[in-house]
């Protein structure tokens, strides 16, 4: 925990992390490059570490050749360019073209002396990654094509090299935690990190990861502080002119199969889009789809790309195709270079192959034909596949056939699903003009503080630390609040949101200021009360899964702050309830049949009470009439059994499409509970996390005055209302 030497503003301010620019101020740029290429180039050399996420046919490779010249010339050592299989050749004559000398290399004895060296990805084992001052990564994407170890290796071989590039044009379009990747390999931060800062795990299920609805603008701001996204010049200010695509025909070309059942259960075969079941009915189908692809390609002359997902259909495809070389993933690298030439030169016609192999680096847009045999769910094979001939150079209207059998109709749904992600991303990333003109702020903070007061109530529009900092010693009689559960929610864009963390330390940290402010105005003797619930770790992000002691850490955190820990209320949750919500495996009845050393209980809420040292100067009294001896018996138990789960304020209205729900919200009954025992009435009572008011309309319903603070806005309007709305008992209640 923190000595609390830092002020509260510069506390906030250094949650923000910038990629810090690590790089050099660049020579002049070499003369073939466009002017706005060249600003993505002079920004990657003055990061240092960097990404190029760039559309195909807008000179990536140009750019990171630049990129290399420039490193091996400052450093005076060689730069690495890792690559697909049968890239490097084409990067080669590509570099002689422009000037820029190139070596391809095969053995690590090829390298001599500073300069730009190539070669792919399957032969990185062989080099020492020490004699390298710089390495790009061309085609990063098909990171997510190696295995994990690969991945790994990547990282950790080159984490001391200290210039890295990546480019691609598909850095995520499945998956956006897939960022984390490139991050990894740049050093930037670990994908654990990134996943604790902007995603959340809506099950607790591994790998079920999405973005914290407003981390979204947060995210792609630092993404972008560290990667270049550009579609198209006007990205970044400059004319489109030359770099309009021109337009695809698709059609889609549906064969009819045999339907019937072969389990000997159905009637007919049911659609599953499963891999393991997709891949089923493509064996089925395939005999169908081969032909009807052979049929399309044999009737012209024109040259055509044939894309397959199986070695079974790549082989019948490369018979049915007279005048077709097949590329397969058993030949030797210099046999699949070979034919990959012959198609390049126009003396192959027809090239049958996979989106593995052939999908990634290669400029072929001298053909404007491509069939696709075979489909998967993979959005990236099918778009990186596709921009080997539709992309920027390329002059006619490109044809595509999509084969399928009208049992894997939705296939191409799932694609067409992706597709919309991908166009998000990029959207998203629309900060890249900022980043590149040296405008990027990653910052949101609002720290203006609104009020509006009412009969009895006051609430504050701002971050509950200043709130608490205009509030008068000693004048607040109790606090009773549901603080957002570390990094698990997160409520608003703001840094100022105690949920923008990127771990329960950052939380704890932040939290502790707040502490320090409820000691100072709250009264002698009086309490403060946190309502919590334990967290469950999970094995993506935190290793291994299991409880995170979340009231454990707020009780310590309070109690090195000089409170007294003076109650510790446990509140009763229907385990199956939970179940429900989180599908999590230790509370299955399935994991207790299968191994039932995986089975868990179900978690429970706490209520924490904390005492402020001293004398209460108002003692709190009540009678046999206000509070029955058979009721104080009920309140006294340490576990409220009776706790009505479903009676709390309705938040729906106040609540907007991307905030998360909570997995604890506060109950009215325990607030109840907690002002009748804690506090007297006329007391101040202070909510620091108001939320839509829930602890201050209870306070006003019994006596008590109010003050609350929300960061959110949408919650600060309706808390209002409700406050306002506060002697209307019961209208405002809902059964969720």
């Amino acid at each position: 925990m923190s000595d609390r030497k830092l002020r509260y503003d510069d506390y906030v301010m250094g949650k923000i992390r910038p990629v810090e620019a690590a790089g050099f101020e660049p020579m002049e740029i070499h003369a073939p490059l466009f002017e706005w290429q060249k600003m993505v180039v002079r920004w990657a050399l003055k990061q240092g570490r960097a990404a190029l996420f760039e559309d195909c046919g807008l000179g990536k490779t140009l750019q990171q050749m630049e990129w290399a010249r420039q490193v091996a010339t400052h450093v005076q050592m060689p730069v690495l360019i890792l690559c697909p299989l049968a890239v490097a050749e084409q990067t080669v004559a590509e570099g002689q073209k422009f000037g820029i000398t190139i070596t391809h290399v095969r053995e690590p004895e090829d390298v001599r002396g500073a300069g730009i060296y190539i070669t792919n990805y399957e032969r990185l084992e062989k080099f020492d990654e020490v004699v390298f001052g710089g390495v790009v990564l061309d085609e990063s994407s098909i990171l997510k094509s190696f295995t994990g170890k690969t991945r790994q290796l990547l990282a950790k071989r080159f984490e001391g090299t200290r210039f890295r590039l990546c480019c691609t044009a598909t850095p995520a379009p499945n998956d956006f935690t897939e960022m984390g990747q490139h991050a990894d390999f740049l050093g930037i931060c670990k994908p654990a990190e990134m996943l604790a800062t902007y995603f959340i795990n809506d099950t607790f299920d591994t790998g079920t990861w999405r973005l914290k609805g407003h981390s979204e603008e947060a995210f792609w701001r630092w993404v972008s502080s560290w990667a270049a996204c550009v579609s198209k010049p006007s990205d970044l200010g400059f004319s489109d002119e030359g770099y309009q695509l021109p337009p695809i025909e698709t059609e889609i070309v549906t064969v009819h199969v045999d339907h019937r059942a072969d389990d000997g259960f159905e009637l007919f075969r049911t659609a599953n889009t499963s891999a393991t079941n997709l891949h089923k009915e493509m064996r089925r189908t395939m005999k169908e789809r081969v032909e009807a692809a052979a049929k399309i390609v044999n009737a012209t002359a024109e040259q055509f790309i044939v894309w397959t997902e199986s070695n079974e259909e790549s082989n019948e495809l490369a018979l049915a195709i007279p005048d077709a070389v097949e590329v397969t993933g058993s030949d030797k690298p210099e046999h699949k270079e070979r034919k990959m030439h012959l198609f390049q030169t126009g003396q192959a016609r027809v090239i049958v192959t996979k989106p593995s192999i052939a999908g990634f680096g290669l400029n072929w847009q001298h053909c404007c034909h491509d069939i696709y045999v075979g489909m998967t769910h993979s959005y990236e094979r099918f778009y990186q596949a596709g921009k080997r001939i539709h992309r920027f150079g390329q002059r006619r209207t490109v044809r595509r056939y999509i084969v399928q059998a009208d049992t894997e109709d939705g296939v191409m749904a799932a694609i067409m699903r992706k597709t919309e992600q991908h166009n998000t991303m990029r959207e998203l990333m629309r900060f890249t003009k900022e980043t590149l003109a040296g405008q990027s702020n990653i910052t949101i903070m609002n720290t203006e503080i609104k009020q509006r007061i009412g009969d009895n109530w006051t609430m504050y529009h701002g971050d509950c630390v200043r709130v608490a900092k205009t509030l008068g010693d000693n004048s607040v009689g109790m606090a009773v609040f549901s603080p957002p559960f570390a990094d698990l929610f997160t409520y608003s864009s703001d840094v100022q949101d105690m949920g923008n963390c990127k771990d329960m330390e950052g939380f704890m940290e932040q939290f502790g200021y707040l502490i320090d402010e409820l000691m100072r105005i709250t009264m002698p003797g009086r309490e403060c009360a946190v309502h919590c619930c334990d967290l469950l770790a999970t094995k993506w992000k935190d290793g291994d899964i299991e409880f995170k002691d979340f009231s454990g850490a707020i009780a310590s955190a309070f109690r090195e702050r000089g409170w007294l820990l003076h109650s510790r209320v446990c509140i009763w949750k229907d385990p199956v309830t939970e179940m429900q919500r989180t599908k999590a495996h230790g509370l299955l009845y399935k994991t207790l049949r299968t191994d039932s050393s995986k089975s868990r209980v179900g978690s429970a809420d706490y209520l924490l009470v904390f005492r402020k040292p001293g004398v209460n100067p108002k003692p709190i009294t009540h009678t046999v009439e206000s509070l029955p001896l058979d009721r104080w018996q009920e309140l006294a138990s340490p576990v409220w059994m009776t706790v009505d789960q479903g009676r709390v304020l309705n938040g729906r209205e106040a609540s907007e499409s991307k905030d998360e729900r909570h997995i604890c919200p506060l109950q009215l009954d325990v607030i109840e509970r907690a002002l009748t025992l804690w506090s007297a009435e006329g007391d101040v009572i202070f909510s620091p996390f108001a939320g839509i008011g829930s602890e201050g309309y209870c306070a006003l319903q019994m006596g008590r005055r109010f003050i609350g603070a929300e960061l959110k806005e949408s919650y600060f309007k309706t808390a209002c209302e409700n406050l306002a709305n506060a002697t209307r008992q019961g209208v405002l209640f809902e059964m969720l």
